[in-house]
């Protein structure tokens, strides 16, 4: 599993500054949880793991065992106009397997994710859960080693929450490192082993989980913390 160095990441656009310096280092096992305020940088610091963004200045390192194979799971799904079965077997297509291959890892796919009865849906057609389960499947099919994740719940109800948060879990237990965006703290109280903590575009606490969110140093961290009490289960958590 990999480990991520992030160092001194720069990223502007349209004059604005979206990442102002940005260093943190992100552990190799389990999952880490990027929370922070909406602009502090979150969604594009995993782009810029990813390579889908590339930074003005800074660098980021994977440490690996060899080349390191990546998942991103959107907020909102990017799907095809086509079943769900096509959605899972096109991610595949990058790895030189053959047809037969495909279909039987994307059926395995599907099924981990308890969409197994719903293979010849079309994937539009699907509810938003679904969908979002169907985005799981994909990556997971893949078998990457690094899954990026940016609010994969924001839209979801409770019950789809739910289901999505077990499955992201089960992906980080069978050795997927999971870099996980999330505004509910909850959440990341439930999922993350740790958490790195961005405002304005710069990474200014880091810690394990627990640790920081109920005894946090940055002035940043307990003014994020403090706004999202009342709205949040991490008061029923603590």
């Amino acid at each position: 599993m990999p480990a991520i160095e992030l160092s001194d990441l720069a990223l502007a656009r349209n004059g604005t500054t979206i990442l102002d310096g940005l260093s943190a280092g992100i552990s190799a096992a389990g999952i880490t949880a990027l929370i922070g305020p909406n602009g502090a940088g979150k969604s594009a610091t995993l782009r810029v793991i990813d390579g889908l963004l590339a930074p003005d200045a800074g660098s980021v390192r994977i440490v690996g065992a060899g080349p390191v194979r990546r998942a991103f799971v959107f907020q909102r799904p990017a799907l095809l106009r086509a079943s769900a079965l096509a959605n899972v077997a096109l991610a595949l297509t990058p790895l030189g397997l053959s047809r037969i291959e495909r279909t039987r890892r994307a059926h395995a796919a599907l099924a981990r994710v308890g969409l197994g009865d719903r293979a010849s849906a079309p994937a539009t057609r699907l509810s938003g859960g679904e969908q979002q389960r169907l985005a799981l499947a994909r990556a997971w099919a893949v078998e990457p080693d690094l899954l990026l994740a940016d609010e994969p719940t924001a839209n979801l109800d409770p019950g789809a929450t739910e289901l999505v948060e077990g499955l992201i879990a089960e992906i980080a237990r069978q050795g997927t490192k999971v870099v996980l965006v999330s505004h509910n703290l909850g959440q990341v109280t439930r999922l993350a082993a740790d958490v790195v903590v961005l405002a304005r575009g710069r990474a200014v606490e880091q810690g394990p989980t627990r640790t920081l969110l109920t005894s946090p140093r940055a002035p940043e961290t307990r003014a994020y913390i403090t706004g999202e009490l009342p709205w949040t289960s991490f008061a029923a958590a603590s």
